[in-house]
């Protein structure tokens, strides 16, 4: 095995006689440079070795043995490989010196380098040159000053090639033919390069160490080509905000007799006035879509009592079934005497949603009401509220108003902004909403989970009040703002509950709802849960004192008497309403109540928004609010009789609900697996099977093979919800 490896010398001092060189050798040693004097410059950070005048010349050529000049036997001499100036193969070295290589002069009292040692892995420095092992390097005259560093050295010119050296070994370096072409050689048939004797283009050392000095370093250079590792990212989804386009445009239908009708009815109003001693005039008139406000004041020494006191000879004269009276108008010296129009004007939601007045509010829980008397839009804004109750006979649009409130949310909060918690005793009036991402858990339809609902709303109110104190915040926007800047915090959304009959509730398990609304409704403002209760029936024992006392704002739709009409709004005027959306809206702080006409959203308009959000999103559902209703629901229906007991009753085996999570988590269903999981009995576990297939969670028996799994966990939550209790 031979080696590869070269020998280094350099004259710093003085004269050198030159290496005996065999003229069979064919090699002709390059004549010697005469160095230029160099100009004065600061010491450098080493001091130049002088080498004895019996040192050889610096001789370029490749070591094949002991000895290159003559073989042992006196036989043919081996004929030296010619490389380039500093043995590296036909590149300059100051052309392609190694990042950040440190450029000296040799080192005299170097020593040889193991053959072994040429056989490093390719990549690594330039070796360190070495002298002529049988030519002893003669002693320096002064020792060496240790290499010290300098602020701002300036680096020696030299006239003969300087190699950067290193501390590693030698490694030889074989380049390729496609290399070639950028050494400026042609390589051989077998890869090696052939060096000619072409003048390598020559750089001032200056230039060269400073450009090497600004190159990073090979492993900062990996680094940074390199492409960082990207930390896992969780995928989530961007809410898309549902179109104006899904809604319907309000037709606008022009009434040409409406002008004559108004002017005939005001004429009518002041005669029948007249005609019981009564003189006023008539300062304005308003048009709304359901209903026209003749504005009228009356003249000295007239008693409002005395106008008021005629609604229904008023009403008998202009031929409708009813008016109401504002008596006054708040802010002006008049009268309002409200009349049906014999033609109504539908409110459709898309009119309200482009108004100035929905468009410049900022809240995530906004609501499109309507718009009033005078056709201006209303909306009102649910966290000022802070609470709303909604109340009204069948049929006066109390639903209606419900889903505008939801879709109005829909409209202009995602998912990270407002989380809504529905029940629904009625069962078909908000179960289209299941799957949208706004729900905490799917719509709830019974009673009594429902009242876990609640409960755990109560539950989770008091986690975000500690969450508050100790992060030194008061309510839920300085507490987003402090979120915002804080990577530990996460933000933390708004909670709408709303519940779409209460009176059903408060029949099954009134203590218990009742309970949660109060404490919901005294405390949870500052946490963001905000609470909209509707029902049917607003009597004293569905509106307790208690609830009406915690809930300041009210909407009141038509009624069937005066005495509900106070139960809602401690007033008179809901039982003289129309109907049809048609409602008095009284909120916090408000004198009287407002007549609004109500938006009217059609169930065409839902599925269309529903669609669309549920197709660009998918839902996540709150398993620990869910989890903590259930053991709340169960707690709640402990009523003397134990859970297997009602397991009994209905039919199914206790364990059923543990095995679907078994079956649902594994993606398939079998016998065994039941009886591995669930610690069951080979005929337990196959009647759970069959009850499975009964219920559609599992597909049929399909052999060895295991049956399939049809549903998936947020189905399997839904049917939960949905699952009556006995």
């Amino acid at each position: 095995m031979f080696s590869w490896g070269h020998k280094v010398t350099k004259e710093m001092e003085g004269e050198a006689e030159p290496a005996p060189v065999d003229d069979s050798l064919g090699y002709e040693p390059p004549a010697p440079v005469e160095p230029e004097p160099a100009p004065a410059q600061p010491a450098p950070a080493f001091e130049p070795v002088k080498v004895t005048s019996n040192h050889p010349r610096a001789a370029f050529d490749i070591d094949l043995g002991p000895d290159t000049s003559v073989s042992e036997g006196g036989s043919e001499p081996i004929e030296p490989i010619i490389i380039g100036p500093g043995g590296t193969f036909g590149q300059d070295p100051l052309q392609k010196a190694p990042p950040r290589a440190i450029v000296k002069p040799v080192v005299p009292d170097a020593v040889e380098t193991a053959a072994e040692d040429f056989f490093a892995p390719a990549g690594s420095h330039a070796p360190a040159p070495v002298v002529n092992p049988t030519v002893p390097p003669a002693a320096p005259e002064a020792p060496a000053a240790a290499p010290t560093e300098p602020e701002q050295p300036e680096m020696p010119v030299f006239q003969t090639p300087t190699l950067p050296t290193t501390d590693e070994p030698v490694v030889p370096v074989r380049v390729s033919a496609e290399n070639a072409v950028a050494m400026r050689s042609e390589p051989d048939e077998d890869g090696w390069i052939s060096i000619t004797s072409e003048p390598v283009e020559e750089k001032d050392l200056n230039t060269l160490v400073a450009a090497a000095m600004e190159k990073p370093a090979a492993g900062e250079q990996a680094a940074a080509t390199a492409p960082a590792e990207e930390p896992e990212v969780v995928e989530t989804f961007q809410y898309q905000y549902p179109s104006i386009e899904l809604f319907e445009k309000s037709a606008e239908e022009g009434d040409p007799g409406a002008q004559d009708e108004l002017k005939a009815n005001a004429q009518k109003l002041v005669d029948t006035l007249e005609s019981f001693g009564v003189r006023t005039r008539v300062l304005d008139i308003s048009r709304g879509p359901s209903v026209t406000r003749y504005e009228v004041q009356p003249m000295a020494g007239v008693k409002i009592s005395r106008i008021t006191s005629l609604a229904d000879d008023i009403a008998l004269n202009l031929a409708v079934a009813d008016v109401r009276m504002e008596a006054p108008i708040p802010g002006k010296p008049a009268v309002g005497i409200e009349v049906p129009n014999h033609k109504k004007t539908p409110v459709f939601i898309r009119s309200v949603f482009e108004s100035q007045a929905f468009l410049r509010m900022t809240s995530p829980l906004g609501m499109a009401l309507g718009k009033d008397i005078a056709g201006v839009a209303q909306v009102a804004d649910l966290c000022k509220m802070p609470h709303l109750l909604i109340a009204g006979s069948t049929g006066s649009g109390k639903s209606v108003c419900v889903n505008s409130i939801i879709i109005s949310i829909l409209f202009r909060s995602s998912p990270e902004d407002v989380k809504l918690m529905l029940i629904d005793p009625k069962v078909v009036e908000l179960a289209e909403y299941n799957g949208i991402p706004h729900l905490l858990m799917p719509v709830i339809t019974e009673p009594k989970k429902a009242a876990g609902a609640l409960s755990s709303a109560v539950q989770e109110m008091e986690r975000r009040y500690h969450l508050f104190a100790e992060n030194n915040v008061r309510d839920i926007k300085s507490f987003n703002k402090l979120a915002a800047t804080d990577p530990m915090l996460e933000k933390m959304p708004y909670i709408a509950i709303i519940i779409d009959e209460l009176a059903d509730l408060m029949m099954v398990v009134g203590k218990d709802v009742e309970d949660s609304i109060c404490r919901i409704a005294q405390k949870a403002r500052a946490a963001g849960m905000h609470l909209i209760v509707a029902t049917q029936r607003p009597s004293v024992d569905v509106i307790t004192g208690l609830i009406k006392a915690n809930i300041p704002s009210r909407i009141a739709f038509a009624v069937s008497s005066q005495v509900d009409s106070r139960t809602i709004l401690d007033g008179a005027g809901a039982e003289k309403l129309l109907g049809q959306g048609d409602m008095l809206f009284m909120p916090v702080g408000a004198p009287k109540p407002v007549r609004i006409q109500g938006t009217f959203v059609r169930d065409e308009e839902i599925s269309r928004v529903l669609d669309f959000i549920k197709q660009s999103a998918t839902v996540q559902y709150d398993e620990a609010m869910i989890e903590a209703m259930e053991k709340h629901a169960i707690q709640d229906g402990k009523k003397g009789a134990s859970s297997a007991d009602a397991d009994e009753e209905t039919g199914s085996d206790p364990m059923l609900k543990q095995a679907v999570e078994v079956v649902i988590d594994a993606g398939q269903a079998s016998t065994s697996l039941l009886q591995r999981r669930c610690k069951l009995g080979y005929a337990r576990a196959a009647r759970i099977m069959d009850e499975m297939e009964q219920k559609g969670i599992i597909g049929p028996y399909e052999g060895a093979k295991p049956r399939a799994v049809l549903i998936s966990r947020q189905q399997w939550l839904e049917m939960q919800m949905n699952q009556p209790e006995e």
